[in-house]
């Protein structure tokens, strides 16, 4: 009888040692025909840091109604003479910056922006140039170059990809600082009811600068050239606030102050072609 109760239980302990081998083995099992996580394109693209940099081309300058102040010395008043056909130049540009990127959607960067530019404007006044005789007019015309730098912060919304294209659009605000340079102006006397006696003239003024109030609007499109890197080209438009262009020469002898040119700001249309590089 005891023989008969000892058999019974390694009977029993054989089984249920077999049963739990085989339920470990099906456990086993359904590990391995779990389903495979994977992480989508987007989920990897978000918290990603990036760096950027891009080459823009302005092929549409508004550079508004520049206009310079003339200064009455016997009543201490000034008045303001408009450029004829004001005109700028030089319209590439080159910015690098440093963005995040939030979610799929939402992305924000921090760039630093630089360009030159050349300002040329003529204009005729009534009045005789300096030197030269009753009834004849003048004619002057004002060159100068200007470097500016400008930092923007700026927020884009990303739409959806499809075979790796994303348009996207955008807004920033900065400010740029303009730095005009030396302000040479050239006078030629214009014969009319007197005549006109020696060479043209000229002088110059020294530029000023100032920083400038600053915002953009962007659309565009990205194509995912690698899974760290994008091709991005747009458009942007940008608004520059106006500002004094130069001082007064000779005239703040007599009492001129404050500036004597100002630009009425710049309107920058570019399109634009840069490079994003995740960093991670």
């Amino acid at each position: 009888m005891g023989m008969d109760w000892r058999q019974g239980f390694w009977s029993v302990a054989f089984c249920a040692g077999l049963l739990a081998s085989e339920t470990a083995w099906a456990a086993d099992e359904d590990l391995l025909d779990a389903p495979e996580i994977t992480i989508s394109r987007e989920a990897r693209e978000a918290g990603r840091l990036y760096l950027r940099g891009d080459i823009g081309y302005a092929g549409w300058l508004d550079e508004g109604d520049p206009y310079y102040r003339s200064f009455d010395a016997g009543t201490g008043s000034y008045s303001n003479l408009s450029f004829d056909h004001a005109r700028f130049d030089k319209p590439v540009a080159g910015t690098l910056g440093i963005g995040y990127q939030f979610t799929d959607v939402f992305r924000a960067d921090l760039t630093a922006e630089y360009f030159e530019g050349r300002f040329d404007g003529p204009s005729l006044v009534a009045t005789p140039c300096a030197g030269q005789g009753p009834g004849t007019s003048c004619a002057l015309s004002h060159s100068a170059n200007f470097s500016a730098l400008g930092v923007m912060a700026s927020g884009y919304v990303d739409l959806a990809t499809l075979a790796g294209f994303t348009p996207y659009l955008g807004a920033g605000i900065g400010a740029t600082h303009i730095d005009w340079n030396t302000v040479h102006e050239t006078t030629t006397c214009v014969a009319g009811g007197g005549a006109c006696a020696g060479a043209a003239g000229g002088a110059s003024y020294a530029g000023r600068d100032s920083w400038r109030f600053t915002y953009a609007l962007m659309a565009g499109v990205s194509y995912e050239v690698t899974d760290r890197l994008k091709l991005d080209i747009g458009y942007r438009y940008s608004r520059i606030a106006d500002g004094g262009m130069f001082g007064f020469g000779a005239e703040s002898l007599a009492g001129a102050s404050g500036a004597k040119g100002y630009d009425d700001g710049l309107t920058r249309h570019e399109i634009r072609a840069g490079l994003r590089f995740a960093l991670w």
